[in-house]
């Protein structure tokens, strides 16, 4: 277990000098997450803009390409996966048919609708990013021994559930 000072210590450090009648440990849990979602944000960005992505369109394909052959979903299965609106889901679904990523084909169930489908392409991109993703999520969570990323995992997962 490490015990380093690190940036929430200092800031919790003069709110409890400034205002001891508050109690800041939720703050100081709550800032570190906020400052190492920003920390893994850089990390995550810079190898998904090595393969010509960024997370909203790596966030498409790679629910495209996780919900196995052929690699299709309706824009309404894309948007239950995500967090987005349906407008936001249109603009990345729109950005990636201009990139040759995804295109959109009738849906066979329904006239009206379309489904939006991995291209060759799109396969090969988000294959290859999914590669480099994983194993940068490995090399940022190195660090960690595997105990800690368990018991991390565990109470992430729990505080997690009582938003979702």
């Amino acid at each position: 277990m490490r015990t380093e000072m690190d940036h929430v210590d200092k800031i919790l450090a003069q709110w409890r000098r400034e205002r001891p009648d508050l109690d800041v440990v939720a703050m100081g849990l709550l800032a570190r997450l906020s400052r190492l979602r920003a920390h893994l944000a850089r990390e995550i960005d810079s190898t998904l803009t090595e393969h010509g992505l960024n997370s909203a369109s790596f966030d498409v394909l790679a629910t495209l390409r996780r919900s196995g052959p052929p690699f299709r979903l309706s824009p309404g299965d894309l948007l239950s996966a995500t967090m987005v609106t349906s407008g936001t889901m249109t603009n990345r679904i729109d950005q990636l048919e201009k990139a040759g990523l995804v295109e959109r084909l009738d849906n066979p169930e329904d006239r009206r609708g379309v489904i939006i489908a991995l291209t060759p392409e799109g396969l090969k991109r988000v294959d290859a990013a999914v590669t480099a993703h994983v194993a940068n999520q490995q090399r940022l969570v190195a660090s960690l021994e595997p105990d800690e990323r368990d018991a991390m995992n565990a109470l992430l997962r729990n505080f997690l559930a009582v938003f979702e």
